[in-house]
């Protein structure tokens, strides 16, 4: 429309091919441009389902934002309190990542839950402010690696189930 077009002249931008695959306002356009706000994954946990009744979930639901994940739970019942944890976890795109301290064994049953977009960097700033500076290389053993205990660089893109060790200087 002629007015996101003025938007996006505003903000110097004359001539572009832009597609926008989902609904936005105005004020996203002007957001995403302006790089002043992100807009992150959000799910929606309606507690209290016993009390309520079909027709009442049914207008709650309808007041949320169209595409917005929701699970509906009672902790009073226990009704829906055990895919909880599935349903954020996948709605919210984590991933596990089993560390292995070098010439240890791995912690298989504690993973570090990170976004499915992280890197080796990514964890390793998660782990220590000092891991990325005195970075010398990892090894990745799971999905993301081509052969056992492969080593990779900060740049490598993990996935879910990895098993990463990280080496650095002392």
């Amino acid at each position: 429309t002629e007015e996101i077009q003025g938007i996006i002249r505003s903000f110097g931008i004359v001539s572009a091919n832009i597609t926008l695959r989902t609904d936005v306002t105005d004020d996203h356009i002007v957001d995403t441009l302006a790089g002043n706000r992100v807009y992150s994954d959000a799910v929606v946990i309606l507690n209290k389902i016993d009390l309520a009744s079909k027709a009442e979930l049914d207008e709650t639901c309808e007041q949320l934002p169209i595409g917005w994940p929701v699970l509906p739970v009672s902790a009073l019942t226990g009704e829906g309190i055990e895919a909880m944890k599935d349903f954020i976890f996948d709605n919210l795109h984590f991933m596990s990542i089993y560390l292995k301290p070098q010439g240890q064994e791995a912690d298989l049953i504690e993973p570090l839950i990170v976004k499915n977009t992280s890197t080796v960097r990514d964890v390793c700033v998660k782990l220590h402010r000092d891991f990325v500076r005195r970075f010398r290389y990892a090894r990745v053993k799971g999905p993301s690696a081509k052969f056992d205990w492969q080593r990779v660089g900060l740049d490598h893109l993990l996935k879910d189930e990895d098993l990463l060790t990280i080496i650095i200087r002392k």
